[in-house]
């Protein structure tokens, strides 16, 4: 167990064991006379990571300690800016920022010397170009591999090193902090070296306050480490107990180390005002980066212990528990933000695990060693020879670093169990079973990278070892095994448990010796070296098991016999020590790679010239490959296949998926891909990269024998053969990071082609089935546990998978782009890791299913991480003896074992001996099922059970297990038989989705070598015309009053005009059942007109599966949840039908895939069960009259050939009288027609049940919505036993319709109605009618009284449904149903149409449409001249310059200007800081149809600008005063127009226009606020913010946009605005400023910190207010809040009319640049709330 020991240091001079380095000038601290500030900085100016959220900043805190003093200290090299705050309180400004405060984010590296190097090469850069501030703050940061750990790096350095303070702090050992403190960023530790600022005072609020100067809660990641209750003497450099004092330094160089990655740090600090210049700061830094990584002893894991032993034996120490180590940061010290809340020193968070060097000879530390410096016992004491031995053979073990013991009981090994089990450094484990034994030790080895030691008896329990010695051998895992046997005279003599233990395990063994019996005639030094060599060989490449046969004679007990201790002869200095007695000493590996002249040079012109190149991963080990891995793969830019084993497989993504794409081609679901053969065609590789172990797929393994490619590169570090298919050309053994690390400093050619374009869509279009298949599918199957799991993975979890089908299933199932779910991405920026992976581990060695569960036990042990275990029943029944040693909870994490229970073998079903093989015999041979209660196993080794049958189960489980504090095993109830037929079913969806997206993007002209991965032609422009046709009857939704003279129909056509001249047509017309109306829809097509033109249009659109949803996010930037309807029917239509112009063809030919009508008739004569293009269409009819006259015309429709009809009913009083219509109607054509009846949800379910007994027997197909609430339709169903279908349930769905529909599945519901128009357009259309023919429901596509235009449309896209449906019913095996009839009847409300020529329906024998027909109709589309009402075709923003006097300036406008003043409605707008008024243009355009719309450039922003009247040619140099602005716009708008205006401002155009509306309320009728603050209450906080925009603006002025913007744009205020996919476009339009003096004076002047506080203006406010805010803003929106409560809190019981004044409206899916994210829910708000200010 670990010591709880605090200790204080001194050091005597003696020499350094550790590599010598060369001496370093000393460093003495500057002058400190002067005094220290604290302060808030700037935000950073580089590409920064997301900032974290409170609470990381840690400190070192001692607790008061009566009567300590601590000695004086050779203070030589504290370096940085040191200063006494006491002293430095008087001085102006103590309490505001530094002028700079930057993080920059270097690209990752794979070694810690290659990140200092970037690091060293920004700092040249840096001197280059030095910031021209008095003081700041700059932070280089590089991502580095997660291996490297802050206690290892730290006691690496040397002991010559003059760079102090030296620390170690473990985060998880902190005290009096919050939870999210560890639980959030999962941060382990933090070492650090000297310190770029140190700093001492006393407690006092004042210098607690001051402390802000260098602690910004703009970089709250920022760590500051000291001391509380100690004073730092600067005279003696000592430091003593003194009440109320502290002692704080920010590190260097720091080495931040968290569970998933680590991060190397470097802080430069300088203030001028103490006399640090920037220059002494660079100097410092440079002399600290030298000494802390470029002059240090090699990295070991683990030699932080003997480190630790050897200060401890060359220190004199003094103990003390009551020692701790503090910690800080920014928003503590902020506390709740305002100065008046005081924070106490003593209430940080503190860690009682640290190590603390102030000096050459002062140092403290508290629990940092583990156990005793010296020998664990003494060897003369042993009671006899044997014991003399064994404790050898231990203690050099544990000298080794092989501390965890495996010990199987037994008589003749007593001696090594006994002093193994004694052992003080020894972590020991044991199980009745040998076999299960080993395997543990095998999983401890997997997880830890470090050997484990078995110990077992002889005879057959070292037999038993044979399985895992075996996987461990096969998949280069180290063991060390230690058998007792017989002594020699034993042997071949009949001896009980004696067996031939010589060579036990062959060639499976690295390493064999025979020890001895232990004998004084042989020196001891023979055991150690013996042992040292083995240890050697088992971890030296190719690691394996090693093995010493350990003969023993009795006694085997401790009882005393005589022994000679001059065998000890020699084993003076190891006793003495902690060192083994042989060190091998194995000489860094020199790159033979850096010579490109030979062999690697050879690869690397293979790679450089390879055109369809394919980078495969398979297994690996260690979190750092799979880092170099990730990287190697941006790097190459190659399409990457990811075995499940790699890590990379169940990657997280730490950015947004939709940016990490566009760097990587991830193959998750080639496997599935391949059951095409054309894909098979495709897959022809020319050269293969793999980098690790073998691969699980044997489709990829059985496609790259079969393709043969030219090159094919295997790159492991074990020199063994694993190539089966004989294909590997060139073999390189390298430690996987090296290989990365290579090409990563050589450059590729980043090539597009044909073939990387198929593959990347192809891959979408099967996972995108394969996700459908397994979401849709109601039951609990195998392949949705291992999609489920893996999105359940915590970032800092690890995967442990069986063999069999639980492997193939996570592989091929299994979920790449998670999302990550840890916090360490606000310390990351984008050009850091853009992901990480998951570690995945299995015994792929031998691929045997025994000992899983062991093994996986013993994993958890060695990673030390929280591990998932996912293996079958009868791997569990095979290896039961693991829950004995689960149970015994050594050392480790709880695990969560899922065990997929289909009692039985599952895989033999799917393989072909299930086919040929009778039932019986597979039940007893092959599935070998049982009957075995898996519940009564947990409970008889006390284990927790759970038991789970379904899908919401299975995820309670999974929820129920995170949150448990112990090990929990998951039993999950399946079926062989239902599993194999699902996984049948999903392999030949996949198959075939794989075939439509070939088919599609092989009938899409795209060239060879592209451009774009994404786009195959771009859109010139987009247009509409408004149009307004009769209709000869009302809409059957419409209520009809008495005196109406006509009806009509509304709406607008769209028309797309591709570059090459193609042009495609769309309809967008809602009506009553829209949430939209035509106003609606029209600003949004307006404001889509403006951002279309010139959007590429993307491959992959006709596919039709979550194409045009990620479309319309990464080619327009909006989200497509904000698009209406109808909007996006009728523009996924318009670009569907100029996709098919452009390839002349029919849209239905387009979406199926088809290049030509001559491979669609080969298609046809291929499979006879396709009917000729046609689709039948059900007819529409109203139940008004009396039964016999609907009767009546159901006979002649019936007459007409129609074979199907809806009636539409529920418009009657009573329901018997519809039933008594619908009785009638049975009577008059009988019941050869089919027959529907819709009551659109107007029944109550009373009134339904009533109508449902009449028509019992009247054989409907089904009743749409006969209930008005939707919980009653299932009730509704059950109760008379009528099918139903669903209408307004699916209109009405938001999100994910799969989401919704799981709700429907009850077999009563045998139908659900489409309207393309109302769900959202054809590609959500799709996903609902798949969901049905999955479920064997109808998908009936329905109309809504659109013109033929749409018909047309709908007819093409009923043809296609009908198509998918045929393949469903192929996979099903089931008999082809009947066509599925149409709810396209309206065509006969048409009396007039847009078109010249009106749809043909050409209704035949049993009423169907032509598909030709209808597609001749859109591909001659005409619209009638005298349909149209008007057109719109992006109108010009008129753009021009307004003067406006001010004193002694004048200021010049850039003004734009949209709309006419038809109802008097004048919009100004004001944008924010670095914006113009063009960020407004696109909804300007949008409103510009009602309401003249007028945005400004401010001043200094743009092409405005102020000069003096009497000299032109001077910039502006006043700052404008936030109350001159705002009268200087007062003035530009009275200009402008006499009328009243609405100003509508974000940010600081918010802020200004919040400012003018309560003080201009005669000329502003409303104000919109966007992401805008009253100001600041607090005097303090404006005047500390005031500095920061100073500063700000300093930089600004001084360094240029491009540097500033970089600064702006990485605060945490902007990190959904970073995610968006037009960011760099955004960023880039910020960057076009004429003035930037005058842009650095308009942040300053009109900073937050100046701007009037409006607060309490608030409650007296009188001009109606919009508060728009983004759901992602909480900030904003807490301070939209507060501002309702202000005006609230003004309002009297006489002014209620008031309560009208404010309103708040929430933005989706956007954050504080809500009108840039998502500018169309802003466009809707805003006309509302004009048309409200117009009615008012």
């Amino acid at each position: 167990m670990m010591k709880t020991t605090a200790a204080f240091l001194t050091h005597p001079t003696s020499p350094c064991p550790f590599i010598p380095m060369n001496p370093i000038p000393i460093l003495l601290p500057p002058s400190h006379t002067t005094n220290t500030t604290t302060s808030i900085c700037s935000k950073s100016s580089f590409p920064l990571s997301k900032q974290p959220p409170t609470h990381l900043l840690r400190l070192l805190r001692f607790r008061s300690i009566p009567n300590f003093k601590v000695l004086r200290a050779d203070c030589t090299s504290n370096g940085g800016l040191g200063t006494a705050m006491d002293a430095f309180l008087g001085m102006d400004g103590s309490d505001l920022p530094v002028e700079i405060c930057q993080t920059r984010a270097l690209p990752p590296s794979l070694t810690l010397l290659d990140a200092a190097s970037k690091i060293k090469e920004a700092v040249e850069q840096l001197k280059l170009n030095p910031p021209r501030s008095r003081s700041g703050f700059l932070r280089f940061q590089v991502s580095v591999p997660p291996s490297l750990k802050a206690l290892d790096w730290l006691s690496s350095q040397t002991e010559s090193s003059v760079a102090f303070p030296q620390f170690y702090l473990s985060v998880k050992h902190f005290e009096n902090q919050p939870h999210e403190l560890i639980s959030s960023y999962q941060m382990v530790g933090v070492s650090g070296i000297g310190s770029a600022v140190h700093f001492t005072g006393s407690s006092s609020s004042e210098a607690h306050n001051s402390l802000k100067r260098y602690l910004s809660v703009d970089a709250p990641h920022v760590n500051a480490f000291g001391f509380v209750g100690f004073n730092y003497d600067w005279n003696s450099c000592s430091m003593k107990h003194e009440s109320g004092s502290f002692y704080f330094f920010i590190p260097q160089i720091e080495l931040d180390e968290f569970e998933t990655t680590s991060l190397l740090v470097a802080n430069l600090v300088w203030d001028e005002s103490l006399s640090h210049t920037f220059e002494k700061a660079v100097r410092c830094l440079e002399l600290t980066l030298r000494q802390s990584i470029f002059n240090v002893c090699p990295i070991q894991e683990s030699r932080h212990d003997k480190w630790i032993r050897f200060n401890q034996g060359n220190l004199t120490m003094k103990e003390d528990q009551n020692i701790r180590m503090v910690c800080l940061n920014a928003n503590s010290l902020l506390d709740s933000g305002t100065i008046a809340n005081k924070f106490q020193l003593e209430d940080a968070p503190t860690s009682d695990r640290f190590y603390f060097k102030l000096s050459m000879t002062l140092a403290f530390s508290s629990k940092m060693v583990d156990g005793p410096s010296a020998l664990h016992c003494s060897l003369q004491e042993c009671a006899n020879i044997n014991f003399v031995w064994a404790s050898l053979v231990i203690e050099e073990c544990t000298r080794l670093g092989l501390t965890y013991f495996c010990i199987a009981p037994g008589s003749r090994s007593s001696p090594l169990a006994i002093a193994a089990s004694s052992h003080s450094r020894t972590t020991c484990i044991s199980c009745i079973d040998e076999r299960s034994l080993a395997f543990h030790a095998v999983g401890y080895a997997r997880g830890s990278h470090k050997p484990a030691v078995i110990i077992t008896s002889s005879g057959t329990a070292v037999s038993n070892l044979l399985p895992a010695v075996v996987e461990a051998s096969n998949d280069f895992i180290p063991l060390l095994l230690l058998t007792a046997d017989r002594p020699p005279e034993l042997h071949d003599a009949g001896a009980n448990q004696s067996i031939n233990q010589v060579n036990h395990f062959g060639s499976f063994v690295r390493f064999f010796f025979n020890l001895p019996p232990p004998t004084d005639h042989i020196p001891a030094r023979m055991v150690l070296t013996t042992v040292d060599s083995a240890v050697y060989r088992a971890t030296q490449t190719p690691c394996g098991p090693v093995h010493l046969n350990c003969g023993f004679r009795e006694p085997l007990e401790d009882s005393p016999r005589e022994w000679a201790l001059n065998c000890l002869n020699g084993l003076s200095l190891w006793m003495s020590n902690v060192e083994p007695f042989t060190r091998y000493i194995r000489l860094q590996h020199i790159h033979a790679c850096d010579d490109t002249s030979g062999q690697v040079a050879e690869v690397l012109e293979i790679i450089r010239c390879a055109n369809q190149g394919l980078l495969l991963i398979g297994g690996l080990q260690s979190e750092d490959d799979i880092q170099a891995v990730i990287l190697l793969a941006k790097h190459l830019s190659w399409p990457v296949v990811a075995d499940i084993l790699s890590g990379v497989r169940l990657r997280k993504a730490l950015n947004p998926v939709s940016k990490i794409e566009d760097n990587f081609l991830f193959l998750d679901h080639l496997d599935h891909a391949l059951l095409s053969d054309s894909v098979k065609v495709l897959m022809k590789p020319d050269v293969v990269v793999q980098i690790g172990g073998r691969i699980t797929s044997k489709r990829i393994a059985q496609m790259l024998e079969a393709c043969s490619p030219l090159s094919y590169i295997m790159v492991d570090k074990h020199p063994y053969r694993h190539d089966p298919s004989h294909i590997v050309t060139h073999r390189i053994q390298s430690p996987i990071t090296e290989f990365a690390h290579y090409l990563l400093k050589v450059s590729f050619p980043r090539k597009t082609t044909r073939w990387h374009t198929f593959l990347q869509f192809l891959n979408k279009m099967v996972s995108w089935e394969i996700s459908f298949q397994i979401h849709s599918e109601n039951s609990l199957t195998e392949p949705h546990v291992a999609r489920v799991v893996s999105e359940s993975l915590q970032s800092e979890d690890t995967l442990f998978l069986g063999n069999s089908m639980v492997i193939r299933d996570a592989d091929m199932y299994g979920r790449g782009w998670a999302n990550s779910t840890t916090n360490i991405t606000p310390f990351l920026s984008s050009r850091e890791l853009p992901c990480q992976g998951i570690r995945v581990s299995g015994n792929r060695g031998a691929s045997g299913i025994d000992g899983l569960l062991s093994t996986a036990i013993g994993y958890a042990v060695g990673c030390n991480k929280r591990v998932v275990c996912m293996i079958g029943d009868i791997s569990l029944l095979h290896d039961t003896n693991g829950l004995a040693i689960l149970n015994q909870r050594t050392r480790r994490k709880p695990m969560t074992i899922l065990v997929n229970n289909n009692h039985g073998g599952a895989i033999f079903s799917l393989l072909p001996i299930a086919n040929r093989t009778q039932s019986n015999i597979l039940d007893k041979y092959f599935y070998t099922s049982h009957d075995v209660s898996v519940r009564k196993l947990c409970e008889a080794h006390s284990v927790k059970h759970l038991l789970v049958r379904t899908k919401s189960e299975l995820r309670h489980a999974l929820s129920i297990s995170l949150q448990l504090q112990t090990d929990c095993i998951i039993e999950i109830e399946s079926s062989i038989e239902k599993n194999a037929t699902f996984h049948r079913y999903l392999t030949e969806s996949a198959g075939q989705a794989a075939n439509h997206a070939l088919s599609v993007l092989s009938s899409l002209s795209i060239p060879d070598h592209v451009s774009s991965r994404s786009f195959l032609c771009k859109i010139k422009r987009m247009e509409y015309s408004s149009y307004r046709i009769q209709l000869s009857a009302p809409p059957t939704s419409t209520a009809v009053s008495s005196d109406c003279n006509g009806f009509y129909k509304e709406g607008f056509i769209l028309t797309i005009s591709l570059e090459d001249g193609s042009v495609g047509f769309g309809e967008v017309a809602p009506m009553e059942i829209h949430k939209e109306d035509l106003l609606d829809v029209e600003e949004q097509l307006r404001c889509l007109i403006h951002m279309i033109q010139g959007a590429g249009i993307s491959y992959y659109l006709p596919l039709l599966k979550g194409s045009f949803s990620s479309w319309i996010w990464k080619s327009l930037g909006i989200p497509p949840s904000s698009i209406f309807p109808s909007v996006r029917c009728g523009l996924e239509m318009a670009i569907l039908n100029a996709l098919a112009a452009r390839q002349g063809s029919s849209l239905s030919d387009l979406i199926l895939g088809y290049e030509s009508s001559g491979l669609k008739t080969q298609l046809n004569e291929a499979d006879k069960t396709l009917r000729s293009p046609r689709v039948q269409i059900c007819a529409l009819l109203d139940s008004n009259g009396a039964p016999k006259e609907v009767a009546h015309i159901v006979a002649q429709l019936v007459d007409e050939g129609f074979t199907t009809i809806k009636l539409k009913v529920a418009r009657r009083v009573n329901p018997v009288e519809d039933a008594a219509v619908v009785q009638e109607i049975r009577q008059k054509v009988g019941y050869q027609i089919k027959l529907r009846v819709d009551a659109n949800r107007k029944w109550t379910y009373e009134a339904a049940i009533e109508f449902g007994s009449h028509v019992k027997h009247c054989d409907l197909q089904y009743i749409e919505e006969p209930v008005n609430l939707e919980d009653d339709i299932i009730k509704f169903c059950e109760e008379t036993g009528l099918p139903v279908a669903l209408d307004e349930t699916i209109d009405n769905i938001k999100g994910d319709p799969l989401d919704k529909l799981i709700e429907f599945m009850h077999p009563g519901i045998v139908a659900v109605v489409i309207k393309p128009s109302v769900v959202g357009g054809f590609e959500n259309a799709t996903l609902i009618a798949k969901w049905a023919h999955h479920h064997k429901k109808l998908a009936v596509i329905s109309s809504a009284f659109e013109s033929s235009l749409s018909l047309s449309v709908y007819i093409q896209f009923a043809y296609y449904l009908e198509q998918q449906r045929t393949e469903v019913s192929r996979w099903n095996d089931l008999e082809l149903a009947q066509s599925t009839v149409h709810g396209l009847g309206t065509y006969r409300w048409l009396k007039e149409d847009v078109t010249t020529q009106p749809l043909n329906v050409c209704i035949h024998a049993n009423g169907e449409a032509s598909v030709e027909d209808a597609s001749f109709l859109v591909q001659n589309f005409k619209m009638k001249p005298e349909a149209v009402q008007r057109s719109y075709c992006n109108e010009q923003v008129l753009t021009y310059n307004l003067t406006v006097d001010y004193g002694d300036f004048f200021c010049t406008f850039r003004v734009r200007d949209a709309g006419s003043n038809i109802n008097n409605e004048v919009v100004i707008f004001l944008h924010g800081f670095l914006g113009t008024g063009e960020d407004w243009v696109p909804i300007m355009k949008a409103l510009s149809a009602t309401t003249r719309c007028i945005s400004i450039d401010l001043p200094g922003h743009g092409k405005s600008y102020m000069r003096r009247h009497n000299d032109t040619n001077a910039k502006q140099e006043k700052c404008f005063s936030f109350e001159a602005m705002a009268d200087l716009l007062h003035k530009l708008i009275c200009s402008i127009t006499p009328e009243r205006v609405v100003l509508a401002g974000y940010s600081m155009g918010a802020r200004i226009a919040l400012y003018m509306a309560l003080r201009y309320n005669a000329k502003i009728a409303g104000a919109v606020v966007i992401s805008g603050s009253p100001g600041l209450r607090d005097e303090a906080l404006k005047r500390i913010r005031s500095a920061q925009d100073d500063a700000r603006a300093q930089y600004l002025a001084m360094h240029g946009l491009e540097c500033f913007l970089d600064t702006w744009y990485a605060g945490e205020l902007w990190n959904s605005l970073r995610e968006h996919p037009h960011f760099k476009q955004i960023v880039g339009r910020r960057a076009q400023h004429d003035d930037l003096h005058a842009l650095a004076n308009s942040l300053s002047g009109l900073s937050l910190g100046r701007q009037p506080s409006m607060w309490e203006d608030l409650k007296k406010c009188e001009t109606p207010l919009l508060v728009i805010v983004g759901e992602k803003d909480r900030k904003f929106k807490q301070i939209a809040q507060q501002m309702q409560g202000e005006i609230s809190s003004g309002l009297d019981t006489e002014a209620n009319c008031r309560k009208e004044i404010y309103e708040m409206f929430e933005v989706p899916e956007c954050g504080h640049a809500v009108h840039l994210e998502n500018p169309l829910p802003v466009i809707n708000a805003v006309r509302k709330f004009i048309h409200k200010l117009e009615q008012s």
